[in-house]
């Protein structure tokens, strides 16, 4: 049995995952920082997404928010289009750049968590999933009402 704190193991599994992520996003030659990433995938998982949307899933301030979408859209990953029911806010969706980016993406992380998981048994990554769920929860900071 291993010796290590339940803290080092959760450090070394994010090192380890992170090591992996970059190893694979800099083999498919993307040079995207990691926040623009995480916006890609926010806006891509999220219908009728808007700026202020992407600022409250990712716990970011407005200006940094700003700046990664300005830079998304500068690079042809995003667009803005119009929100019918809200004239001050404009809707944001991926371009098919953005969207051929977030398959390599994607595919990056499929091979970064098969790495990760090669010798455990679907019942154990899924139990796995099950428990770092709950952990990840028991943190989480409610939202403002």
């Amino acid at each position: 049995m291993n010796n290590m704190s339940l803290s080092e193991v959760v450090h070394q599994l994010m090192h380890s995952y992170k090591k992996q992520l970059h190893d694979g996003i800099e083999n498919e030659g993307i040079l995207l920082p990691v926040n623009h990433i995480r916006t890609l995938k926010c806006i891509e998982r999220v219908p009728e997404c808007t700026a202020r949307t992407v600022a409250q899933r990712m716990n970011q301030d407005k200006a940094q928010t700003t700046r990664v979408l300005n830079d998304l859209t500068q690079s042809g990953f995003i667009q803005k289009t119009e929100n019918p029911n809200d004239g001050r806010s404009q809707f944001l969706v991926l371009t098919k750049t953005g969207k051929q980016l977030l398959t390599k993406i994607n595919r990056v992380e499929k091979q970064a968590a098969a790495q990760l998981t090669k010798d455990l048994s679907p019942k154990e990554v899924e139990a796995f999933v099950r428990i770092a769920t709950v952990m990840i929860e028991s943190v989480r900071v409610p939202a403002a009402s």
